[in-house]
């Protein structure tokens, strides 16, 4: 068994503690196991780290060329961002959505796993760590949107129906949940935005054009739209509440078509199988 494989498993595992260390602090009130669960997800990301550069160390290139990598680090950008929300709000109970989250992306990223091959030449270029990172980045804030609107629908709706469950004591204001979604949407749409326009420039050098229509770039321009249209809505219009949650959540919903369902569904440039993974 390979080191990658092993600090792998580690993560797996933090990842694993976590969540079942936040469900514990919402189910049962306990205050301690949130703040043990901040640590261990520390822990997790550490290792996380490790075994990324390992695995860069090993290949000699960025190691996000194939599903397995793609949500290995999908995983390490969404707990790193929670992590970075969670010093402002120090909310657990968001813990108890986003670990579980970064928790099935990391099964998949293992179920996924296999050899990586010989770099594709087209993504020899040191456009494409940036370009990733600004996209995943992205990825990982309208992630947290997706979680704070789905918060803010739970709690809008148990508020409106006066049956309270347990999860609704443990939950935020609906202005904090409100508050949480717009930050994360200005974080998320500039570094969606860079995705997109450092991915356009390193198009043009390598195929000689900025944008083809290929499928995961009109996915990606969709998208983009979408969460555009919500940050319009919300700076200009006044959307709050309920609609800029429901937003997100469809936003979000679009994003996995454009992460998931294009490279796997369809055909094209920038699927894992035309890209060698």
């Amino acid at each position: 068994m390979t080191s990658h494989i092993i600090l792998f498993k580690i993560t797996l595992i933090a990842y694993f503690s976590a969540t079942v260390l936040y469900l514990v602090n919402v189910v049962l009130k306990h205050e301690k196991s949130g703040k043990f669960a901040r640590w261990v997800l520390f822990c997790g990301i550490a290792i996380h780290f490790v075994n990324m550069a390992l695995r860069f160390y090993e290949v000699r290139y960025t190691p996000v060329t194939d599903l397995h990598g793609s949500l290995s680090f999908f995983a390490l950008c969404l707990v790193v961002l929670f992590l970075l929300f969670d010093i402002r709000y120090r909310l657990p109970v968001m813990g108890a959505f986003i670990s579980p989250l970064a928790l099935v992306l990391m099964i998949f990223a293992g179920i996924a796993h296999k050899p990586l091959l010989e770099l594709n030449p087209i993504l020899d270029s040191w456009w494409f760590p940036i370009h990733i990172t600004f996209a995943f980045l992205g990825n990982a804030a309208f992630s947290l949107a997706f979680c704070a609107g789905v918060m803010y629908l739970l709690q809008n709706r148990m508020l409106k129906s006066k049956r309270f469950s347990a999860l609704y004591y443990r939950l935020p204001s609906l202005d904090t949940l409100d508050s949480i979604n717009y930050a994360s949407l200005t974080i998320g749409f500039p570094l969606m935005t860079m995705g997109i326009i450092s991915g356009a420039v390193w198009a043009e050098s390598v195929w000689g054009t900025y944008w083809s229509w290929d499928p995961k770039e009109t996915w990606a321009l969709i998208t983009w739209f979408l969460y555009a249209a919500l940050l319009h809505g919300r700076l200009s219009i006044g959307w709050r509440g309920k609609r800029a949650a429901i937003f997100a959540i469809i936003g979000f919903c679009c994003l996995l078509f454009t992460f998931l369902g294009v490279n796997l569904l369809l055909s094209g440039q920038h699927t894992f199988k035309a890209l060698g993974g």
